[in-house]
């Protein structure tokens, strides 16, 4: 029989302690710890305050709990002595039934970890769905964290005993997160598809209007009329937008969504979260056949990123009538425009402007997005509340000066462009953390046609600064571009700079960020309030309605725009969770005016 939070938080210390036994490999004194906090609302708040025992012991008592656990595949699965609960995960990740080769492998593996670090390597090897990862998973990662250093492994390896924890617990009181799994299988279906020469290389990169872009669109539409959206359509710049009708049709509206386009060799849940959250919410009141007193509008969001085009927020743009028409003439890569790509994909260039929002019909937008950073993570918080969106702007520039032979230009003669920026790079990462919480990048830098043996005479290179507010963001922006002038100026080149993106901070709507913090503290979750560094579509949004975000945490330190972008079902089901929560908050409060 599973257990129950009632019988838990009825039982005595040491029944309670006897139901926990286990979820930590040999160390019964973090449930016990833990316990002492009881009554416990949700499973969620259990996991947290044993994650907090274990955060607030000292260094020596997380290292015993590390090497209380076994390694993989070693010598406590060869002598059969692994306690069950670890010969069932082992077991589903088929790390029992390993060839001679994977196991020699791991070994290996094994030998240098623990002479580097002095503890076992620690892996939830169930995996983020709970299911197992495959054994190359296993051994790639075994391999990528043997460069970390030492304190964060320590942090990374009590990250892993925490996922071993919590999907300890799910099996002790027979819980499954069905909505979580259901979000995950999702993304990674939508990840099958990837544009040309980044398949063949197992990456995953969909920018606006190729083939996989296309795809990906129509698998969304038909997921949404599965989970029983009255409407779905994909509109004249490729949003897919599913509509869940109001049991009165002069209702207002809340709007959802995110991007499904991602950024190149990106992650599968960059936007993509966004989306597929608020759909299992809908997939939820369709099979209660229950309707709201508010439309429920999901926006699948056709570009957010600019990787094809020199376009950012194309997608959430469009609803704002800020579809600017010198986008149809410009060219990717293989020179195709924006207007041949939209015409190809069969999209009704003329239909743009019909799709611009009435502010007044919407109620809010609100946005569930991954966080893309370390924050949540570390502090092993599965959801935070944004408080404000930085602003940010981008460039597109280039830094021209002489190309010249490498081997007879004199170092004082050079008009060297590509040193050039290099200098500007170096002066951004000084002018920046002056501020804190600016932050500056030259993300893409090309020397065209550059040669081993040629001073580079031509550099193209990208810009993207942002900061909380739009002042501090302003004084940096002046201050690079000044620097950029006075180097040119200095090294006798020249330059020229495109403004491709200015996005504006947005600020969380108070009444808005307020729904959100009362559904994280529904989950039982502590509540944690954060600006995002990101920019998303809900900035877009902000300015014709009032807005708000909710963060999930990512796995792998929180990294993100990277192939190794991660999070579990279980952090996923909090998301529907506090989804579903904030629908029936908007649905009491508009039934009680």
């Amino acid at each position: 029989m599973h257990l129950t939070l009632d019988r838990l938080n009825a039982a005595s210390p040491a029944e309670a302690a006897q139901m926990l036994d286990g979820l930590y490999e040999h160390s019964p004194w973090i449930a016990q710890a833990a316990l002492a906090h009881r009554p416990f609302r949700t499973l969620a708040q259990l996991k947290h305050a044993m994650a907090r025992v274990v955060a607030q012991a000292d260094e020596s008592a997380q290292l015993a709990l590390i090497r209380a656990h076994p390694e993989l595949a070693g010598k406590a699965m060869v002598s059969n002595t692994l306690t069950a609960e670890s010969t069932n995960e082992q077991n589903k990740a088929g790390l029992t039934q390993c060839t001679p080769e994977e196991f020699a492998r791991i070994q290996q593996l094994n030998a240098d970890y623990n002479a580097r670090f002095g503890f076992p390597f620690i892996l939830a090897v169930r995996g983020p769905r709970g299911t197992g990862l495959a054994k190359k998973e296993i051994i790639d990662t075994f391999a990528r964290r043997l460069a970390n250093h030492p304190d964060f492994e320590r942090a990374e390896c009590l990250r892993n005993i925490h996922r071993i924890a919590e999907i300890r617990l799910n099996d002790k009181f027979g819980v499954e997160p069905v909505l979580g799994n259901r979000v995950w299988d999702w993304q990674e279906k939508l990840a099958e598809h990837t544009d040309p020469g980044y398949a063949e290389r197992g990456q995953l990169t969909v920018t606006y209007l190729t083939d996989a872009h296309r795809a990906c669109a129509q698998r969304i539409s038909h997921w949404m009329r599965d989970c029983g959206f009255d409407e779905v359509e994909i509109d004249a710049v490729g949003n897919v937008v599913g509509r869940y009708k109001a049991a009165t049709p002069d209702a207002r509206t809340l709007m959802t969504g995110s991007h499904y386009d991602t950024v190149r060799n990106g992650g599968k849940y960059d936007g993509r979260l966004g989306i597929f959250t608020p759909m299992a919410c809908v997939s939820e009141l369709s099979r209660q056949r229950r309707r709201l007193p508010f439309h429920f509008e999901v926006v699948a969001f056709a570009e957010e990123e600019g990787q094809r085009y020199k376009a950012t927020f194309l997608g959430s743009g469009a609803l704002l009538g800020d579809f600017k028409p010198q986008w149809l003439d410009q060219q990717d890569a293989d020179g195709i425009t924006m207007r041949e790509a939209m015409k190809a994909a069969g999209l009704c260039i003329d239909d743009i402007p019909k799709l611009r929002r009435n502010p007044t019909d919407y109620l809010g937008f609100v946005e569930v997005h991954i966080e893309q950073g370390p924050v949540l993570n570390e502090l092993d918080l599965p959801l935070g509340i944004v408080t404000s969106i930085n602003g940010g702007v981008r460039f597109q520039c280039e830094v021209t000066g002489m190309a010249s032979h490498a081997g007879t230009t004199p170092m004082n003669r050079r008009r060297d462009a590509a040193v050039a920026v290099a200098e500007l790079a170096l002066y951004i990462e000084k002018r920046a953390a002056q501020d804190g919480d600016s932050v500056g990048t030259i993300g893409m830098l090309n020397v065209p046609g550059g040669s081993i043996n040629v001073v580079p005479g031509r550099c193209l290179f990208s810009l993207d600064l942002r900061a909380p507010n739009d002042p501090q963001r302003d004084e940096l922006e002046a201050d690079v571009l000044a620097e950029l002038t006075a180097i040119c100026a200095r090294r006798a080149l020249s330059h020229s700079v495109e403004e491709t993106m200015r996005a504006a901070a947005a600020p969380s709507a108070p009444e808005w960020q307020q729904r959100w913090e009362r559904a994280v503290d529904a989950q039982g979750v502590p509540l944690y309030r954060m600006p995002s560094g990101a920019g998303h579509d809900a900035m877009k949004l902000h300015e014709i309605m009032p807005q708000a975000m909710l963060f999930v945490r990512g796995l792998n330190a929180g990294i993100s725009h990277n192939p190794l972008e991660s999070t579990t079902a279980d952090d996923m089901q909090l998301a529907v969770d506090a989804f579903s929560h904030l629908l029936d908050q908007l649905d009491t409060e508009i039934s009680n005016s």
